[in-house]
């Protein structure tokens, strides 16, 4: 892999950093403003909602924009971004400067993974994919720990400022290292773009991200209550399981990314159902600490295995100038999934079954996906065979 991939990495570690950080230092933050831990907790549902609508914005704007530029425009932004957050006066600034941070998100990750694409052999884009998003897996297991520690014992704004130097290091290796533009970026027309996100095989791909992600996050957003009032784990014993889950992560991204480089409908449905099947048996492991365990780093494994295969299906359904939108678009539908994910998992808690219900109803989502994704699979090779016919 090209040297220019890993400085999209360096950049996607900045930027997983900044998203996932923020939950280790609800408390800080929360005594620092003096508002509630639930109202800290919305920093994160800012950030989410600031992807959602960032990434179609910003991708539009800088649609006629060489990628390059893009990608440094987008780096300064983060950095700007996360610097404002660690000068934040009250908590509303803060709250500003997260969805300004947001805003860099989609947008680097959707047009990242078409430059990752340019940079390597055709049977290896799924892997170029997964490597770039290699920097979010290990931003869980290392930058987060790290941050979270650097937060608790110098102020959360030490955090920050320190995520801010990382923006300016990933800014310097981007613009060293990843090549310009081959060619003139293709015209950027908004309704073209808007006319390649209609197509319902893109559609249909960004139903099935959004729906593969609510499962894993109705679990992750409540597994630390899983582990301790299930499990029985001490509250001091989950840090260390999460390195697990993030260990899980790395192995789930590379692999999908190889099993999508070789067979990228196969790698879909069954990556899909290995995360509803996963999910499903967690609901029987919780009950065992070793069992528990080990599912966590299934659980990390399975969920980043659909990646690759998820972002290359959408990038296959789109194509010239609008790849970019459509890919910026599967990222949001990553986070939307995300905050409907964690939106279910309190529903199935305070209205439904209850906490061990969790893993088994956020189970039924992701088979949903696969069977979507079916459909969506059956009726492009009907067309196709109609086409053929014709001819």
């Amino acid at each position: 892999m090209p040297l220019a991939l890993y400085a999209l990495t360096a950049g996607a570690f900045g930027i997983g950093v900044t998203e996932f950080v923020i939950m280790g230092l609800l408390i800080e933050v929360g005594a620092d403003f003096g508002v509630s831990i639930s109202a800290a907790g919305l920093l994160i549902s800012g950030y989410a909602l600031g992807v959602v609508v960032g990434a179609p914005i910003m991708t539009i704007a800088t649609g006629k924009w060489p990628r390059k530029t893009v990608l440094l425009v987008l780096m300064a932004v983060f950095t700007l971004g996360n610097a404002a957050c660690a000068i934040a006066p009250d908590y509303w600034s803060l709250m500003a400067a997260r969805v300004l941070t947001a805003f860099a998100h989609g947008t680097f990750f959707g047009v990242g993974s078409v430059v990752a694409t340019t940079l390597v052999a055709p049977n290896k884009k799924a892997s170029a994919i997964a490597v770039m998003f290699t920097g979010l897996t290990v931003a869980n297991i290392l930058g987060v720990p790290f941050g979270t520690w650097l937060g608790q014992g110098y102020g959360w704004r030490s955090t920050f400022a320190a995520v801010t130097l990382v923006g300016l290091v990933a800014f310097a290796i981007i613009a060293f290292f990843v090549p310009k533009d081959k060619a003139p970026p293709v015209a950027s027309n908004l309704r073209n773009d808007l006319a390649v996100l209609a197509r319902p095989q893109v559609l249909m791909g960004l139903l099935t991200t959004v729906l593969g992600w609510v499962g894993v996050f109705a679990v992750f957003t409540y597994i630390a209550p899983i582990l301790i009032r299930i499990s029985g784990f001490s509250d001091s014993a989950v840090s260390p399981i999460l390195l697990v889950f993030g260990g899980g992560l790395v192995v789930g991204n590379l692999l999908g990314g190889r099993l999508a480089d070789r067979w990228l409908i196969p790698a879909l449905l069954g990556s899909l159902l290995t995360l509803s099947a996963v999910l499903l048996l967690m609901t029987f492991a919780a009950h065992n600490q070793i069992a528990i365990v080990m599912f966590v780093a299934l659980l990390g494994a399975a969920a980043f295995a659909t990646v690759p295969p998820l972002q290359m299906w959408v990038l296959e359904k789109a194509d010239g100038a609008g790849q970019s939108l459509a890919s910026s678009f599967n990222i949001a539908a990553f986070n939307l999934g995300n905050a409907i994910g964690a939106w279910l998992g309190g529903f199935v808690i305070d209205h439904g079954p209850g906490l061990g219900a969790v893993p088994w109803v956020a189970a039924l989502v992701p088979f949903a996906a696969a069977a979507v994704a079916a459909v969506a699979i059956h009726s492009d090779r009907r067309r196709r065979l109609t086409v053929v016919a014709a001819e």
